[in-house]
């Protein structure tokens, strides 16, 4: 198979929410694969180190403060990005937060923090770089969505719903853009080790009983989803928009451990 399905040199990538965690890894990933990337952080100061890396790697970078929140934060990061690159040729909607308490103990604010961040801003986000996109007739967008995109768990209902609404999200853009040569899908990991869930991951006996219910015996590591972002975000991926595609160790299949 030709390495050009996979070479995004050439390319405009952003990634919102690369001051930490995932995002980082995606944008990485990307730059690897030879696309430029659009750093987007509330403090876009926070991305000076993260930015030399993705220099080192001799790729253009430009950093931008953007809050999804916020629409017209969006609509000015957007523009800034469009105005520095030209061009934005893969979007990836990572920016998102969680707020993990039990479901009687989540108030009205908690629900609107989570929501509007990781539903409403993706959708936003999306809207105000296809304008782009459609208007160029070719774009990648990625939605990061999550396990609990098909799957409920206990503690996680507004982060769960957000993450539900992403899917569907996904499914209505794709039907929507596809005829102006944009995809739009959905990169659901599964239980990865990222800074809002530290904590869990210090208790040992969790680590296990989790370990024990994912086939593959391990909670995902970062690089784990560097083939599923450049694949989605290249000509790999060319005839597939709508689709959510689960980078979980097969957790989302619903086995557990069977004593025989």
């Amino acid at each position: 198979m030709s390495d050009e399905l996979f070479d995004l040199t050439g390319r405009v990538a952003l990634v919102t929410g690369t001051s930490r965690g995932l995002g980082q890894y995606f944008a990485r990933a990307l730059a690897r694969a030879g696309a430029d990337i659009a750093l987007t952080s509330r403090d876009k100061a926070s991305l000076s180190g993260f930015a030399e890396e993705i220099h080192s790697l001799g790729r253009n970078t430009f950093s931008v403060d953007l809050d999804v929140r916020d629409y017209n934060s969006i609509q000015k990061a957007v523009g800034a990005v469009l105005k520095h690159f030209g061009k934005i040729d893969i979007l990836v909607n990572n920016a998102g937060c969680n707020i993990r308490k039990p479901a009687l103990d989540v108030s009205w604010d908690d629900w609107n923090t989570i929501l509007d961040t990781n539903l409403r801003g993706a959708f936003f986000v999306a809207q105000a770089v296809a304008r782009d996109m459609t208007h160029r007739g070719y774009g990648r967008i990625i939605n990061i969505g999550s396990v609990t995109s098909v799957a409920g768990y206990a503690g996680l209902g507004p982060y769960g719903a957000s993450r539900g609404g992403i899917r569907q999200l996904t499914m209505s853009l794709a039907d929507d853009w596809g005829n102006h040569g944009v995809t739009v899908n959905c990169l659901a990991p599964g239980w990865f080790r990222t800074a809002q869930n530290t904590a869990l991951y210090e208790n040992e006996a969790w680590v296990e009983y989790l370990s024990d219910r994912i086939p593959m015996k391990r909670p995902g590591l970062p690089n784990d989803m560097d083939g599923a972002i450049v694949f989605l975000a290249s000509e790999s991926s060319r005839y597939i928009t709508g689709q959510t595609l689960l980078v979980d160790g097969g957790i989302s299949t619903g086995a557990v451990k069977i004593k025989i």
